[in-house]
């Protein structure tokens, strides 16, 4: 049975969403933990990007990144949560931690997963656009592997960017639109080591670095730090680097209240 206000997949009517995309995460709910399953990528991937986040806010806020829980005290909202693969290890990191995603399936497994090892984690079944209007406020905000699925980036980070007090930090990640890009992403993760399912992602929604950063300045997010995350070989991990060209993260900075031009 639908939500009210959502369609059969679950999403929201009026916001900016793919219903294909919801569709098809719903449909893999269940596996959001299978750490070998349709989701190994992310599990793999976890590591680098939990470093990004973590070293961001501590960065830009001041905070000492010693010590086992260095976001205690802050709130934070997960965007597209899924099955909370982000949201845990940020609880765990001493956040207050808000999941909201649009597939009611995978809310639930998030649920689970979080009740099962003892965390406490708010997940709703909610849109950004939904969340913006309700004044709720956060000191960070995380969006990773989901502005590249949404038909209007530009929109969606903008509302993002509405969450955050000020002061607040807004972190993406995401896929470049390069040719290396397709050639690891689409050709190789899909169609020949089928990392992942074919038909997770359209490369011509990828963006530039160049192009989400207009997006963040445009929603007015001062840009604060830009990484890659490549894919090792020899080792069999994923870790922070210089190159952008496939997988990277962005962050950025809300001007602090009596600062916004």
């Amino acid at each position: 049975m639908s939500n009210p206000g959502t369609d059969p997949s679950g999403a929201a009517a009026n916001v900016n969403v793919d219903p294909d995309e919801v569709a098809r995460f719903a449909a893999l709910a269940e596996r959001w933990w299978d750490a070998h399953g349709a989701f190994k990528p992310l599990h793999q991937i976890g590591p680098a990007r939990l470093a990004f986040i973590r070293d961001s806010i501590v960065e830009a806020l001041g905070i000492p990144r010693s010590g086992l829980h260095p976001l205690k005290g802050m709130r934070l909202v997960d965007i597209g949560s899924g099955g909370g693969l982000v949201s845990e290890p940020l609880a765990r990191l001493g956040a207050t931690v808000t999941g909201i995603d649009l597939a009611a399936e995978s809310v639930a497994a998030a649920r689970a997963h979080a009740e099962a090892g003892g965390l406490s984690i708010d997940y709703r079944v909610q849109s950004i656009e939904e969340l913006a209007a309700s004044g709720e406020r956060f000191d960070a905000a995380v969006c990773l592997e989901v502005v590249e699925h949404v038909p209007d980036p530009a929109a969606f980070i903008a509302t993002a960017a509405r969450v955050l007090e000020p002061g607040g930090i807004l972190v993406v990640s995401t896929l470049s639109r390069t040719l290396k890009s397709y050639a690891l992403a689409i050709i190789g993760a899909e169609h020949v080591l089928r990392w992942v399912p074919r038909g997770t992602h359209q490369w011509d929604r990828f963006l530039t670095p160049d192009e989400l950063e207009k997006h963040f300045v445009a929603a007015g997010l001062v840009p604060i730090r830009t990484g890659g995350i490549v894919y090792q070989p020899s080792t069999g991990r994923w870790v922070n680097a210089d190159d952008t060209d496939v997988n990277y993260m962005m962050a950025g900075r809300k001007p602090d209240a009596g600062t916004e031009s």
